[in-house]
């Protein structure tokens, strides 16, 4: 998939109504996230713009896929946080409910999904998730 980053003016695709540059994209550029749901949108963002090498680098070492190809075909289009637990600036767990609409092939459909996140070395990473 080809890297599609709008501008930092532009509307972040996370959801927040912040632009990129006041939300996820210092963190696509490497600062940390201050907090699990923060790292979690941000991810939903690289998604978005198709940034897999930050998806890999975001995803804890323990359950990191080898290689990891973002398709083409999927347009991921909104992201709704349902609920948070603990996952703050001072936790080193944390978990995320959300929803992910998308669209494939002019179909719609979503991705519901309860994420597993650790901080270590003062870096909020992404472990696992349910779906359902």
């Amino acid at each position: 998939m080809t890297t599609t980053r709008p501008a930092d003016d532009a509307r972040c695709p996370c959801g927040t109504g912040l632009t990129l540059g006041e939300c996820c994209g210092p963190l696509l550029d490497g600062r940390a996230a201050p907090t699990a749901e923060a790292l979690m949108r941000s991810r939903f963002t690289a998604f978005a713009v198709g940034d897999a090498a930050y998806l890999r680098e975001t995803w804890h070492v323990s359950t990191r896929p080898r290689a990891l190809v973002l398709d083409d075909d999927v347009e991921w289009r909104s992201l709704e946080v349902r609920s948070t637990s603990a996952g703050g600036p001072f936790d080193d767990a944390g978990v995320v409910e959300f929803v992910a609409r998308y669209r494939e092939g002019g179909v719609r459909g979503a991705l519901h999904e309860t994420s597993r996140f650790v901080r270590e070395g003062g870096r909020w990473l992404y472990v696992d998730g349910t779906t359902g």
